[in-house]
């Protein structure tokens, strides 16, 4: 692709100040630089403009770092600060960007800043509070400042536990509350076993040994019983 070599009369970003020759595609020195008067071809007759160019480029320098460093202390002392809607423990909707903070800055009459020099980090801010931010006035000089991000609405502090949706089984029914150990126990405790209550039948004084012995004079008495009960038949035979 054709290059063509041009003399800056201008500052361009990325490419040099005035007074420098540089070697740019053709089409960007014909369709922008040299219709906006940001450059001229090089010649003879330019070339002497060289000289002069660079003088004015050191005064316009000096001139901008001492104006970027006044801004900067201007700026140290700047307050800003957002009003935003928040929801449920003061969750923001939405966020503060860069472009918003430039916007309040030149609400505040500083016009000369650039919005392209403002840098918050992560670019954004999503949180109530106080945040900070730089501004890059100059390549020598940066700036940072501070802001604040406040809910114009009264916050609303998140459900209780205990009013938060009941957790779902697997079938999405609601699952039953789970009984503390002392509800649990409580049923337990209360409970007799069966020897137990075979105990208190027999009164206050009655032993295990002795529930056990009477069960066995009871199956004695049984088997007897059924014996009689044997012979008897067979006499009737």
């Amino acid at each position: 692709m054709a290059h063509h070599e041009i003399l800056l009369l201008k500052p361009i970003d990325g490419l040099g100040g005035e007074g420098d020759l540089v070697r740019v595609r053709a089409g960007y020195a014909r369709n922008y630089l040299l219709p906006h008067q940001f450059a001229v071809p090089v010649t003879q007759a330019n070339r002497r403009h060289i000289e002069s160019l660079k003088t004015r480029r050191v005064e316009r320098e000096s001139k901008e770092l001492t104006g970027a460093r006044e801004l900067a202390e201007r700026l140290k002392g700047v307050a800003v600060a957002f009003a935003v809607k928040t929801g449920e423990g003061g969750k923001m909707f939405g966020s503060i960007t860069q472009g918003d903070l430039h916007a309040k800055l030149v609400e505040q009459g500083y016009t000369t800043v650039e919005k392209k020099r403002v840098h918050i980090p992560g670019g954004h801010v999503k949180t109530l509070g106080k945040h900070e931010a730089n501004i890059k006035l100059h390549p020598e000089v940066t700036v940072d400042i501070s802001f604040e991000v406040v809910s114009e609405n009264p916050i609303v502090e998140p459900a209780k536990a205990a009013e938060a949706a009941p957790a779902l089984d697997k079938d999405g029914k609601p699952r039953k509350p789970r009984r503390s150990y002392e509800e649990s126990a409580a049923p337990q405790r209360e409970r007799k076993t069966a020897v137990e209550m075979i105990l208190d039948s027999f009164g206050p004084d009655t032993t295990a040994d002795k529930v056990a012995a009477a069960g066995d004079d009871d199956k004695k008495n049984k088997g007897k019983k059924k014996k009689d009960k044997g012979k008897n038949k067979g006499k009737k035979e």
